[in-house]
């Protein structure tokens, strides 16, 4: 068994809205709380890199199950958003929803389409992430695949 392990550093130098430091190899970026829950909005925040991290995961994932299959694509783009719930005063994360638009290249069959759609779906349930928080975030995906244009 291989275990890889990932190393941070973070320094916070104030109180609640302050504005701290992260370095964990090549990220490196000053954090806050975000306006939305009235802090200063320097840099990135929690509820950002969570859904970063779940959003490159998944699409790394699905690049790599494309490659694997030999399913060609033109391009691979995504958007992704997260639902944060604020009830008295407690916030949940409540979900993430991955947004991935795979375009095939020409000529790709309806074969093709479903294979690119049925990778999309498995690509959520491969990622690591999306495995390590699932029971406790809910995830959704809205995959669009199709073949580009004549």
């Amino acid at each position: 068994m291989a275990e890889h392990h990932f190393h941070l550093k973070a320094s916070w130098p104030g109180l609640r809205n302050d504005v701290g430091d992260i370095e964990a190899g090549n990220l490196k970026t000053k954090i806050s709380i975000p306006p939305e829950m009235d802090g200063p909005g320097v840099g990135t925040n929690p509820d950002e890199m969570l859904l970063g991290a779940a959003a490159t995961c998944y699409i790394i994932t699905l690049a790599a199950m494309l490659e694997r299959s030999g399913l060609e694509k033109v391009s691979l783009t995504m958007e992704s958003e997260a639902v944060v719930d604020v009830t008295s005063g407690v916030f949940t994360y409540k979900k993430i929803i991955h947004r991935p638009r795979l375009v095939l290249k020409r000529g790709a069959t309806e074969k093709d389409v479903a294979l690119g759609e049925k990778l999309a779906r498995k690509a959520e349930g491969s990622c690591m992430i999306s495995r390590a928080i699932q029971g406790n975030v809910g995830l959704e995906l809205q995959a669009a695949v199709e073949v580009a244009a004549e």
